[in-house]
């Protein structure tokens, strides 16, 4: 209990520093720590337990919910350090508190390192040699004479035959015990990650083939402030053999002697007197640097800033990935789903309001065949026949040929209200040759799924991208070079928060969907489905207990976040809980009404005091709750669809011209700017300055993925793929300045080269829906070849 007690004090101090002056109680911790360890979910607990937790928000507990792994693994750790050194017989009671006092896994393994098991080193094979007395004399007495006392330490049984022998093994035990001083270590760590500059230069005979990295040849930048996504840069740059990357202090290349040597000497008493063995000690200190610490700090010290910029990445990922899944639906509406292609024709697929797929065919456009007529009949037809009211265009390949298409059909039908959406189908080709699309979808070949799955995007992007690895959605920034472990953690957890937030139709969301649902999984998500095929939709929520394998306790779990439209029970359509259901029914009866007639009565229930049915079972936060749920019942926390217009005429980027003001959509938020999708197939950078008038630190407390915008093209690479663009439409494009200013170059340098999204993307009229859907794109291309 006091360790648990200690961790809970040392995460409410964390939780509440991340808050800001929000404080934290250890008490809080302690009841969410005992929640997790009971298996609830972090969507249930921020949801359903606000009394234990003290109202921590979903965003806290994710963090707590990390850095209790953290300690935990530590916890685990110092164990088994304390063991290890135990049994050595080395562990006295100064080591012991230090090794407990311990609060990161690296001051621990600093404290371990001299005790770690390891080969035989060199200064081990010296000390079985009998030469660590003749290290220690010379180390205490600098006035002896190193040839003269090594003498007395030759031993031909062990191959100490002359004085320079003894000596290189004295040198090697102090090496040795200087770079394993815990203390220095940590110092000399600090003083290099807060001072240190990153140098990343070209290699030699790479200049050409590694040109994309041209930034970086000879560049160089604090180590501490260089940002995720230059740091992320150039380790790509030297794992492709193109650039070199070392760690220099800014007065070493000054300096006679380096500071970090002046620092080991110092921490030892060694100095220059003109004695003996002073000399021979001076020469210790710089290998001990050379050879032992600079290189094992500076893998250590590059490790630790790719692990940051990782985080980070990850985490503008993670930022993306939400955006996206919460875009807005456009609603429950007959959908033509339009796949494009040039070559092998454009796919169709007709989907009605719930996503059933009704119809498909194929269609041929564009060149070589060139049916342009025959298309227009096909889907004229097609759209009267099912009563569509939403066309989705893939933004892939012949995209915007196919926006010409699908807006010729539009004039035909005039009169009916039918809009045209662009939509990324970034992950398209993942999904349609899935396992669970084969499943899904058996009786369609797997190119006409692609095409059902762009027009279920559209109608809801959530329930349609869950059955896609968020990886392959193509929101992230060097989304292969990051930990994947960490970032399919980070992701799962954005996709479980994002559709817990929305809630999930029992009677008629796919088992991808339901699986994402707190306490729910594969195995249950597929019984659920079964069940329903089997005896109908569901009538109330507790019948998922007679689901197999479903017990009381993952009932708890899923029940507030599954809805029953038109059931028995008027609350199983709401995010009201069925343990809180006696408090609805008391309101009711309270005001003399039936649970029909109150839910949805915003006028009665706003005056309704929430701590007159609190009691000891149900708090003021979960009966404030209940009230604002039964003013809006099922309430979906997403925005309200609208879409965006590319501009006529300008499909490539040789349509640009400098000044051309355009109307786009935000297809990912980086920390140094967003990334617009203008309707050329390639996205163009707003450069984090370019954002506003005024200063902005996080570009997504001006934009998120899915935004639609309006931006001013302010230069154009097309060798280089690169479009500068500014929200700021008063800005003057560089070429109309006879030069380059510091601002137009930012709009396109920090851009690595599509490097955060594997492939670019494009979108097109699109809403927060289409946009985030759309900003999926990854693939503008098309992740599928044709």
């Amino acid at each position: 209990m006091t360790q648990i007690s200690s961790m809970a004090a040392r995460l409410a101090a964390e939780l509440g520093e991340a808050a800001g002056a929000t404080a934290v109680r250890p008490a809080q911790i302690e009841a969410t720590i005992a929640l997790l360890d009971e298996g609830a979910t972090v969507p249930f607990i921020s949801r359903y337990r606000k009394e234990a937790t003290g109202g921590l928000d979903d965003s806290q507990l994710r963090l707590l919910e990390t850095r209790l792994r953290y300690l935990r693994e530590l916890d685990e750790r110092r164990e088994t350090v304390l063991s290890s050194i135990e049994e050595q017989g080395r562990l006295d009671e100064t080591l012991r508190a230090s090794i407990l006092a311990a609060d990161t896994k690296q001051r621990l393994e600093d404290l371990y390192l001299p005790y770690r098991k390891k080969r035989r080193t060199k200064a081990q094979i010296a000390r079985e040699a009998g030469l660590e007395p003749l290290a220690d004399a010379l180390m205490n007495d600098p006035s002896l004479v190193p040839e003269q006392t090594a003498a007395d330490y030759l031993s031909d049984e062990h191959g100490i035959t002359d004085a320079r022998a003894a000596l290189d093994g004295a040198r090697q035990i102090l090496m040795e015990r200087f770079a394993e001083a815990p203390a220095l270590v940590g110092r000399l760590r600090d003083r290099l990650w807060q001072e240190s500059e990153l140098v990343a230069t070209v290699l030699a005979g790479q200049e050409s083939s590694g040109a994309k990295f041209s930034d970086y040849f000879d560049h160089r930048e604090s180590l501490i402030k260089t940002p995720s996504h230059r740091a992320l840069a150039m380790f790509r740059g030297r794992q492709e053999g193109v650039l070199g990357l070392a760690l220099k202090l800014p007065e070493e290349d000054e300096a006679s002697v380096h500071p970090c040597e002046v620092e080991i000497a110092r921490e030892f008493g060694i100095s220059d007197h003109a004695r003996p063995a002073d000399r021979w000690l001076k020469d210790v200190v710089r290998w001990t640097w050379r050879v032992k610490l600079y290189t094992h700090l500076e893998t250590e010290l590059l490790g630790q800033l790719r692990e940051q910029a990782e985080a980070t990445a990850i985490s503008v990922f993670a930022d993306n990935l939400k955006d996206l899944l919460l875009a807005a639906p456009a609603g429950s509406r007959a959908t033509l789903g339009l796949d494009p292609g040039l070559r092998t024709g454009v796919k169709v697929a007709v989907v009605d309001a719930t996503g059933r797929v009704v119809d498909h065919t194929a269609i041929y456009p564009h060149a070589p065949r060139n049916q342009w007529e025959a298309s227009l009949t096909t889907l004229t037809a097609l759209c009267k026949q099912h009563d569509v009211g939403l066309v989705a265009i893939g933004n892939g390949t012949a995209s915007r040929e196919t926006d010409r298409l699908a807006a010729d059909l539009l004039e035909r039908l005039k009169g009916r209200d039918i809009a045209k959406v662009m939509v990324s189908e970034a992950g398209a080709s993942v999904y349609s040759a899935s396992e669970f699309a084969s499943r899904e979808l058996p009786e369609l070949d797997v190119t006409i799924r692609g095409a059902v799955s762009i027009a279920r995007r559209l109608q809801d992007p959530l329930a349609e991208l869950v059955k896609i690895d968020p990886k392959s959605i193509g929101v992230g920034q060097y989304q292969h070079d990051v930990s994947q472990v960490m970032l399919a953690r980070s992701l799962d957890a954005v996709v479980e928060d994002c559709v817990n937030a929305v809630g999930v139709d029992l009677n008629t969301a796919s088992s991808a969907l339901l699986a994402r649902v707190s306490g729910l999984n594969t195995t249950l998500a597929d019984n659920i489905v079964a069940w329903r095929e089997q005896h109908g939709a569901f009538d109330n929520r507790r019948q998922i207990l007679e689901i197999a394998r479903l017990g009381p306790k993952t009932f708890e779990q899923c029940a507030g976040f599954l809805r029953i439209n038109g059931g028995s029970n008027p609350l199983d359509a709401s995010a009201v809980h069925p343990e809180a259901y006696p408090v609805a029914e008391r309101i009711a009866q309270a005001s003399r009404r039936n649970l029909k007639t109150l839910i949805g009565d915003s006028d009665f229930l706003r005056g309704v005091r929430a701590a007159d049915y609190a009691d000891d079972r149900f708090g003021l936060p979960t009966v404030s709750d209940l009230l604002k749920e039964l003013q809006k019942p099922g309430r979906d926390p997403r925005p309200e669809f609208r879409a965006a217009q590319f501009q006529e005429g300008v499909e490539k980027v040789s349509d640009l011209v400098t000044g051309m003001v355009l109307e786009g959509v935000i297809t990912n938020v980086t920390h140094f700017g967003a990334f617009v999708d203008i309707g050329v197939h390639q996205d163009g950078l707003v450069h984090i300055s370019a954002l506003s008038h005024q200063f902005v630190q996080d570009p997504r407390s001006v934009v998120k993925a899915g935004d639609v915008v309006r931006v001013k093209v302010m230069s154009v690479d097309q060798a280089r793929g690169r479009i500068g663009l500014s929200m700021r439409l008063d800005d003057t494009p560089e070429a109309e300045q006879g030069g380059s200013t510091d601002r137009a170059k930012r709009s396109g340098r920090d851009r690595p080269k599509a490097q955060g999204r594997e492939k670019p993307s494009s979108q097109e009229p699109v809403g927060s829906l289409g946009a985030a859907l759309l900003k999926a794109g990854a693939g503008k291309s098309g992740d599928r070849r044709r």
